[in-house]
């Protein structure tokens, strides 16, 4: 079942000039998400797709398949290509690299990622 996990939004005070920063979110822990299984994400009004394969390797991506801009990337197939992990839309079974957002089918699509660290057994993502 795919769950929406809200994070905390951020805000700047009105006018003041920022420079863009990249903040890491807490999501959920490693032991949540299912081996080769995506789970949604809202993390910081963002829609953020998470696998897990194998033991501990994490990957975020956007949740909007490139090609559509529907957000389904979470139920997207997981697989690889020699060792390269990768998703495949469920829409258009088109091929994404999970770690650089590489399209394999149309080089003109790429999927946005996000890094992931582990930190005590809690996975983050930066935004």
């Amino acid at each position: 079942m795919e769950q929406l996990m809200e994070m905390p939004r951020t805000s700047h005070a009105h006018g003041a000039r920022t420079a863009h920063t990249t903040r890491w979110f807490p999501v959920c822990k490693l032991r949540d998400l299912e081996d080769s299984w995506g789970e949604a994400a809202l993390i910081n009004g963002q829609q953020v797709a998470l696998f897990r394969v194998g033991e501990n390797d994490v990957f975020a991506v956007s949740h909007a398949d490139p090609a559509t801009a529907s957000h389904v990337m979470a139920r997207g197939v997981v697989g690889s290509r020699g060792n390269t992990y990768t998703i495949a839309s469920p829409l258009h079974k088109e091929v994404y690299s999970l770690a650089t957002g590489e399209c394999f089918g149309r080089p003109e699509l790429s999927l946005d990622t996000f890094p992931v660290r582990v930190v005590a057994g809690g996975i983050e993502v930066e935004l």
